[in-house]
């Protein structure tokens, strides 16, 4: 029996697994490089089948959406979801295809809308399922194809990165809806020589911003929409349940704001400028080095700061209200709001398959790679990769690393062993390098309120309640082992004067050590008292200032703050202590 839920499960996992790529081609309607990480926020609606209703999913894909290419999937994925069986894919894959097309206020071919196209057409033959490498070579064919009616893909030499999440997301969907026991994208055969952005391609640069709204609009009229779709560029429209979604890209975001009110109430907005890359771009996406760095987002990088050290992350995700997110295209704003308001708040684990996929995407495109993976102690991630590596790693091209690390410990080592793989040709020279790093990097959290970890079942009612009565505020460091109590103080002078003291045990003002300075809701404070404090104690420190990783923040709640510290990045590439 086909199983239409599980199937855009594994569409959208395989999505996941190769959004980097797809935000490292994405050239139009802008080079902003964020069409996977758009879609992979968009799409998560996708990834919880069976928790609901289908109109519910469809409507958490137009709250979800954002960008552009978000925007456009939802508008097809909201009509093609109410398939819940194979026999009714044919008629909601057409209707997708209709709604999509009329969303978007100047269609272009070549883009996802083409593949939509293909779908549709593919899925209209009734013996489809018979001859599904013929099915594969069509949407194939409709990227590759698509791609010369963009100039600016065209002049990239790549193809349209929203075309060919389309096709990842549909080539893993109807794998697993065909019943194949091993899916596999072979993204880098099938479109070999167009996944790199020539070197000599440049993105325009331009002064406009991008804007998610939501405006009421029970009586949304075919003339409403069309004076909507004049006011600016890259304009999709999702109109339903009384109000108009709308993504446009304006130079002039308050004027914008100003026109949409004189046609209903904005109820929901979001804007943020435009960054494309600039002339360096292509140099960008090389790697300088000799073996690639994985880890998992609990290391609390953010996605900027890993991008910049070449690094790449695997997420785990956040539940709130009934949705989930990956964690690091989370707002921490928004998560830590939610948990002071006493709305449940919970992490999951990316799903083996997901991960799995992950792993080989990243081996077949980058080589080997390093995974310096959040600890066994926490989370069965090391024994997942270890799996897939004893099943599907015959050149040994993923080495598996148990850091017994989490949050800023997990972080600094990754960051301090990315940064040593761009100055040595030797994959050992790194691995070992990483591992020494095990050991003199250390971390130590200040918990705010117990009743976080009470709430999530790591200690007890009776102990939540009599330390938050008492003022009492728990030090632990995550180690190999678990979480370890390092020591009790009772309010936030008390947690200065301890990681003070544990610093000034560690090093004198002559060293200069990288400090991981992690926040939940309380930036402000962190780096300007803490932060102060210790380059005052610590004046040649690089002290870096970070959110604390989300699986470590819900689980310990508003108000924790971490410090992690460990060598200089010359002193640990020197091997020196």
């Amino acid at each position: 029996m086909m199983d239409v839920s599980s199937a855009l499960t594994t569409g959208y996992e395989c999505l996941v697994a190769w959004s980097d790529l797809l935000d490292r081609i994405n050239v139009f309607p802008v080079a902003d490089g964020d069409t996977g990480t758009n879609l992979r926020i968009s799409l998560t609606p996708l990834r919880d089948h069976g928790d609901g209703p289908n109109d519910s999913r469809g409507d958490q894909l137009s709250r979800c959406a954002t960008g552009n290419s978000g925007n456009i999937a939802a508008a097809f994925f909201r009509e093609f979801i109410g398939g819940s069986a194979p026999d009714q894919l044919v008629d909601r894959a057409a209707c997708g295809r209709d709604r999509a097309w009329q969303a978007v206020a100047a269609p272009r071919r070549g883009t996802m809308l083409s593949v939509f196209d293909t779908l549709a057409a593919v899925l209209a033959n009734e013996r489809w399922h018979t001859d599904y490498p013929d099915v594969r070579e069509q949407l194939r064919r409709s990227v590759l194809d698509g791609a010369r009616h963009i100039p600016e893909v065209r002049q990239a030499s790549v193809v349209d990165a929203g075309a060919l999440a389309m096709f990842i997301f549909f080539d893993g969907f109807c794998q697993r809806l065909l019943g194949n026991a091993e899916i596999s994208v072979a993204v880098l055969t099938l479109f070999a020589g167009r996944l790199r952005i020539g070197d000599d391609f440049r993105a325009t640069t331009n002064d406009q911003w991008c804007v998610d709204a939501v405006l009421a609009a029970p009586d949304a009229s075919a003339e409403t929409l069309q004076a909507l779709s004049e006011l600016g560029d890259s304009v999709v429209l999702l109109p339903g349940n009384g109000q108009v979604k709308i993504h446009v890209h304006t130079p002039e975001p308050d004027r914008l704001r100003e026109r949409l009110a004189g046609f209903g109430d904005v109820i929901d907005w979001s804007g943020e400028a435009i960054e494309t890359n600039g002339p360096d771009w292509p140099a960008m996406h090389d790697s300088e080095q000799v073996v690639h760095i994985l880890s998992d987002a609990a290391g609390s990088l953010t996605r900027e700061l890993a991008g910049r050290a070449g690094i790449s992350l695997l997420d785990s995700y956040i539940v709130a209200d009934g949705q989930s997110r990956p964690e690091s295209l989370c707002s921490p704003a928004a998560i830590y709001r939610l948990l002071r308001a006493g709305t449940k708040v919970t992490t999951a684990q990316a799903s083996i398959f997901e991960r799995h996929q992950s792993y080989r995407r990243i081996c077949e495109q980058l080589g080997r790679t390093i995974y310096l993976c959040v600890g066994s102690a926490f989370t069965g991630n090391v024994e997942t990769a270890l799996a897939w590596k004893r099943e599907h790693d015959p050149g040994d091209l993923l080495e598996v690393v148990d850091t017994g690390a989490a949050s800023g410990r997990l972080g600094l080592i990754t960051l301090l062993t990315a940064h040593f793989a761009r100055t040595t040709v030797s994959v050992e020279q790194v691995s070992e390098f990483a591992r020494r790093r095990l050991n003199d990097c250390r971390e130590y959290v200040f918990i705010d309120e117990l009743q976080y970890l009470v709430a999530g079942g790591r200690v007890s009612r009776a102990g939540g309640f009599f330390g938050d009565l008492l003022h009492l505020k728990p030090v632990i460091s995550p180690t190999s082992a678990g979480v370890r109590k390092e020591g009790v103080v009772r309010n936030r002078k008390g947690q200065r004067a301890f990681a003070l003291a544990r610093l000034s045990e560690f090093y004198s003002a002559a060293d200069r050590p990288t400090i991981m300075l992690q926040f939940t809701d309380n930036e402000d404070w962190v780096t300007e008292r803490v932060g102060g404090e210790i380059t005052g104690l610590l004046p040649r420190a690089e002290v870096l200032v970070v959110p604390l990783s989300l699986t470590s923040g819900v689980h310990m709640g508003p108000g924790t703050w971490s410090v992690a510290c460990g060598p200089a990045r010359d002193e640990a590439v020197s091997g020196e202590p």
